[in-house]
């Protein structure tokens, strides 16, 4: 038999930030496992050993293909695998709503080559009741076969966190729902064959839900923080100094900290398809629409405070160097997804800024179709910039050049001293 005809334990279906973890530990643990993509150059990369994703290196990539992993653009590679996952991305559109055409896209790939028994999980965040309203009635309709009798279909959300040292997908626990109960074994079955802690729940709208609650929980309560930034700036307070007081009570308080706006696939997107489902009942979800009008107000907030700070410099925005330190929505990785970088950029540049932008991760940066100069030298960008604007506080970042080299400074991260040139948010 050849490898072509070999069984597949597993297909994940995209390769992203998402997938790829997850075919990495399911490879480790012995799994035949398979990566389908509509991307070649995603597939090209892998084949060749070249890592794209930050928690993913070359070492890992090699280990996985040695193993006997490959990356695939023919969907052909379903019908031999007896457990598939879908990781596709699910953005939302211009108008916030949820875009499941990738979903979609791929349920319907499944469908055409559905083999009886064979296990169907999603694993894109998305809206409770996808997978049952959604995502069933394709596969029933194209296969003519029956879920939860013919083959089997969960829902687990994935929680992925990039650039986590410390929780990756095998010691997070992984919550999973079944269409039927015999569907929501047979998934914590598979899962738990290289995740420490499964965690099952009733059905598969409880696990869409859990998701959406759990970055809507962070949501709600950067908002909160970062409306409370804006009026203690006025009122006077050093509201970072109250966070960390706050902080110090053992129980009923979570420490969360401002900044300048908020970023990645979930806390910017998740809470619009919480906020999508509660409309179709008729009325809004307004602590998370208020949430996000907060969140997104952050980098224009942030500009005001630029224009302030250089006012007092006797200086307008137009003409003025500005540098941004850091443009990716984490420290210490190169993942740019819903990066307030962008916005902030953006409005500096609609206000004549001469920008620059110093990130070790990203080494070319574009605002608007404009190409932004990338100063390579921390200590020579901040003593020729008029204003230096920390965005991301990787962690290379030496930020004792930043604070006794730069002419101003404004900190969205609450990272260094505050004196006459340097002002937190």
């Amino acid at each position: 038999m050849t490898s072509v005809d070999l069984p597949i334990d597993l297909t994940v279906i995209g390769l992203g930030y998402v997938g790829m973890p997850l075919a990495k530990e399911a490879a480790a643990a012995g799994l035949r496992v398979a990566g389908l993509d509509v991307d070649p150059r995603k597939v090209e990369a892998i084949n060749a050993g070249q890592s794209y994703i930050d928690d993913l290196t070359d070492a890992d990539l090699d280990a996985m293909v040695s193993s006997g992993f490959t990356a695939t653009l023919d969907p052909s590679v379903l019908a031999r695998s007896s457990t598939i996952v879908v990781c596709v991305p699910t953005p939302l559109d211009e108008d916030h709503r949820p875009d499941l055409s990738a979903v979609e896209g791929a349920v319907g790939a499944i469908a055409e080559r559905l083999r009886p028994g064979t296990l169907v999980v999603l694993e894109s965040t998305t809206w409770p009741g996808t997978t049952d309203e959604l995502v069933r009635p394709i596969l029933e309709r194209k296969s003519g076969m029956v879920a939860g009798e013919d083959f089997h279909l969960a829902f687990s959300p994935e929680r992925i966190d990039p650039g986590n040292p410390k929780f990756g997908l095998r010691n997070t626990p992984k919550v999973v729902g079944g269409y039927t109960s015999a569907c929501r074994d047979r998934a914590a079955a598979f899962y738990a064959r290289f995740v420490e802690r499964v965690v099952p729940v009733s059905g598969t709208r409880e696990a869409e839900m859990a998701k959406l609650l759990e970055n809507t929980y962070r949501h709600v309560n950067i908002a909160l923080v970062n409306e409370m930034a804006i009026f203690c700036d006025e009122l006077g307070v050093n509201l970072w100094e109250a966070i960390e007081a706050a902080s110090t009570k053992p129980f009923g308080f979570q420490k969360f900290l401002p900044g300048p706006g908020v970023g990645g696939h979930c806390i910017p997107v998740d809470p619009s398809y919480l906020s999508y489902t509660v409309r179709k009942l008729g009325y809004p979800f307004r602590f998370v629409e208020l949430a996000q009008e907060i969140n997104e107000r952050m980098p224009s907030y942030v500009v005001a405070r630029v224009q302030r700070l250089l006012n007092r410099d006797r200086k307008a925005v137009n003409g003025s160097r500005v540098l941004l330190l850091g443009v990716t929505y984490k420290p210490d990785i190169g993942d740019q997804r819903e990066t307030p970088a962008v916005p902030v950029a953006e409005a500096l540049l609609e206000l004549g800024a001469d920008l620059a932008y110093c990130d070790p991760y990203v080494t070319e940066w574009a605002v608007e179709g404009r190409a932004i100069p990338r100063a390579e030298n921390l200590a020579e960008a901040v003593e020729a910039a008029d204003i230096t604007v920390l965005l991301q506080q990787h962690s290379v970042f030496d930020m004792d050049v930043v604070e006794n080299r730069a002419r101003l400074v404004l900190d969205t991260r609450g990272v260094l001293s505050t004196g006459d040139r340097v002002e937190r948010l």
